[in-house]
């Protein structure tokens, strides 16, 4: 069968093995040449792709809740939207959430996911109790910060490469609201939108969007989401009707003037230099996912991410680099994030750092690997990296610069035989 992530590149072809229970898991690793897990397939590019894929969907049931400690017990395959469904309202959230809902728990450990809250919570690993992994002989181990503490920071924000997520316990936090308290902030350039961060860090929540083809003066203008969760004690939650992209557009129909006339009325719809208002948890934590394969819009060949994180000292200087070389290739993205970062974790190849990072999505066309290669330079030289969960082009060489602990990540899957066994697309790429 032919599968894609969901940037639609590249297309790979796999043979897809599932499975009934932890024997039959067994099995399938043991037989099986090389291996990897693959969630609901919404990494954006090949780090659940392989010859081989074991589908772990379909294992979505919930085993456990302790009401009184917030801590739920879930196969790997239950998606985010379904805790949410069954949880907000019963005044229980996610503490620390991606821009999607719709990807796995065990795809949630494997990226170490992060949200707008990173500054104040971390990353998914942060919520994380523990897990059972199986390893490439078939023997199930329990993971946590304080049992098989190696394994657990390998395997969060480990791409899949240290074995297959069984369950996993999660704590959950309390809220009385389904609605978030934001404040909207327009910045007129990348000093104003710092200080906004800056000035709004004691808020849970944080994001920007950037405007990534602004020139000159206006380098770095944005509009700055600070939030918090309501107590107005109003719990229902109810997904909202996706529009859906019935067929993948043109490609001719994004280019640098399109780019430029939706950045120009989205940060012009904003008509306050501050405003308040309160918004549903889809329309706070996901936007996108309101809109039915809105990858579509990128056209047949696809697109991916581009997300990097600087560290704290040299993020401003970088991000100045990095929006002037992309304002000038005219190649813009209109989905330009950028967020504030709190201290690393120890996890060996977990993204974030202290710091600022930026996503922007691109669709793939001739020039764009270029031109990404150039924005490497531009990280490398900031002391900055890439995010595996989103790449599907970054250099061996490129990528390890940003990790100090690949050589750790690397020993550790020696050891347990895991490079025998676990491996992707990109891991074949990346040398892990």
């Amino acid at each position: 069968m032919s599968l894609k992530s969901w940037g639609g590149y590249p297309i790979s072809k796999s043979i897809e093995f599932k499975f009934e229970n932890n024997d039959s898991l067994k099995s399938i690793i043991l037989e099986q040449e090389s291996v990897i897990a693959r969630g609901n397939g919404r990494s954006y590019g090949d780090s659940a792709l392989s010859n081989n894929i074991i589908n772990a969907k379909p294992h979505d049931h919930f085993i456990s809740f302790n009401e009184e400690q917030g801590l739920l017990h879930v196969q790997s395959g239950v998606l985010l939207s379904d805790i949410l469904n069954s949880f907000v309202p019963r005044g229980w959230f996610l503490k620390v959430t991606p821009g999607t809902k719709l990807i796995t728990v065990g795809g949630a450990i494997a990226s170490d996911v992060h949200g707008k809250n990173h500054h104040i919570a971390g990353c998914f690993s942060e919520s994380v109790e523990s897990f059972r992994l199986m390893l490439p002989d078939g023997q199930i181990v329990e993971c946590s910060k304080l049992e098989n503490t190696e394994l657990f920071k390998a395997s969060c924000g480990g791409m899949g490469l240290t074995g297959v997520i069984l369950d996993a316990t999660i704590q959950l936090k309390r809220i009385n609201s389904q609605y978030i308290n934001q404040t909207t902030i327009k910045t007129k350039n990348l000093k104003e939108t710092f200080d906004t961060f800056e000035k709004y860090k004691s808020s849970e929540y944080s994001v920007a969007w950037i405007d990534c083809l602004a020139t000159n003066d206006d380098i770095g203008k944005s509009l700055v989401m600070a939030g918090e969760f309501g107590n107005d004690g109003k719990l229902g939650y109810k997904s909202k009707k996706k529009l859906t992209i019935p067929f993948n557009f043109p490609s001719f129909s994004l280019n640098k003037w399109t780019v430029k006339i939706f950045n120009w009325l989205y940060y012009g719809k904003v008509k306050n230099t501050t405003s308040k208002q309160p918004v549903d948890i889809d329309s706070f934590f996901y936007p996108l996912d309101s809109i039915g394969d809105w990858n579509k819009i990128y056209g047949k060949n696809g697109f991916t991410q581009y997300q990097f994180i600087l560290p704290m000292a040299s993020s401003y200087d970088g991000l100045i680099e990095i929006l002037q070389t992309i304002s000038k290739s005219g190649k813009g993205s209109f989905l330009a994030v950028l967020k504030l970062y709190g201290k690393a974790n120890d996890n060996y190849i977990s993204f974030p750092m202290e710091g600022y990072s930026l996503a922007l999505d691109f669709k793939i066309e001739k020039g764009l690997f270029d031109l990404l290669d150039e924005l490497d330079q531009i990280v490398v030289k900031y002391k900055g990296r890439i995010y595996l969960a989103k790449d599907v082009r970054v250099s061996k060489a490129i990528f390890e610069q940003g990790y100090p602990n690949i050589d750790k990540f690397r020993e550790l899957r020696k050891t347990y035989k895991m490079n025998d066994k676990f491996n992707s697309l990109q891991s074949k790429r990346v040398g892990i």
